[in-house]
């Protein structure tokens, strides 16, 4: 499969689980799937078979309501998570709640909690990491030696946790925790310009974050390129901006708040289906 058409498959189940449940957020999850793509085909190291593995890559959805593209992830790579759970996102002892939990589904490592809270969560993964190496890596033997990835969007980085964990990232100098920043300047209230207009990229400088400016998150090649360059920078956390579509994908709700926070609707997911060369729906 190309990259596009395994990105594609990302957006067929996140968009497809919530028309079935008649709830959820199809739109970050079809504007992340190029992103995702790339981070966990080419990059991410992980065991699906050994979810608990202690020196994977830790993998973190900040904006937790964008759950069914973690949960696309951990079903296309080989987790504990047949179509069947899919099928029932967002039901009662489902392993698809509307946010991730822990117990619930392997290869969660944290439930995300209220926008921002994730990306903390990110901070102390990253916190964590670099402790265990100090103690436990030999200059022959490194045991310890992980990347931690996190996913945040526009609502994660207006809340007041995100200033004073970033603030605390870059003055560590986590140089292994990386950030992608879903920027597609939609909420589910509408367009953000009327109340975020923030210089995020001058912002995570003044934090002393390394910065990746404006890709288009659509490129799966400036996302690897950019990702590369993010590796290669030891002494700083990095972030990378991406912009994106919300919902891309779909004909007539893409670039748009009715893509956020509820179904696209069947005639809308079956339009998006035949744009991007879909098979009919397994969900």
């Amino acid at each position: 499969m190309s990259r596009k058409d395994l990105a594609n498959a990302i957006r067929a189940l996140s968009m497809d689980a919530v028309q079935k449940a008649n709830s959820g957020h199809p739109g970050a999850p079809m504007g992340m799937a190029d992103i995702a793509e790339v981070l966990w085909n080419d990059f991410l190291k992980h065991n699906p078979t050994d979810p608990t593995w202690y020196d994977r890559d830790r993998f973190i959805l900040s904006n937790g309501h964008a759950s069914m593209l973690l949960y696309s992830l951990l079903h296309l790579t080989g987790y504990d998570l047949p179509l069947e759970e899919l099928k029932n996102f967002r039901q009662l002892h489902s392993k698809t709640p509307g946010h991730p939990e822990i117990g619930y589904t392997p290869g969660v490592e944290t439930p995300p909690g209220p926008l921002g809270q994730g990306l903390a969560n990110a901070v102390g993964l990253a916190i964590a990491e670099r402790t265990l190496a100090a103690q436990f890596n030999q200059p022959d033997h490194e045991i310890v030696d992980h990347f931690t990835y996190v996913f945040m969007g526009d609502g994660c980085l207006m809340e007041g946790i995100s200033h004073e964990v970033c603030s605390l990232a870059g003055t560590l100098g986590l140089g292994k925790l990386i950030g992608f920043y879903d920027h597609n300047g939609i909420s589910i209230d509408g367009e953000t310009e009327g109340w975020f207009t923030d210089d995020t990229a001058k912002r995570f400088e003044a934090y002393h974050w390394h910065v990746i400016h404006e890709i288009d998150g659509h490129d799966p090649q400036a996302v690897k390129e950019a990702i590369l360059e993010a590796q290669s920078v030891k002494d700083k956390p990095s972030l990378i901006i991406c912009r994106t579509v919300i919902g891309f994908g779909s004909p007539n709700k893409a670039g748009k708040e009715e893509a956020h926070g509820a179904p696209l609707g069947e005639e809308e997911v079956a339009l998006a289906r035949q744009k991007t060369g879909l098979a009919p729906s397994a969900i």
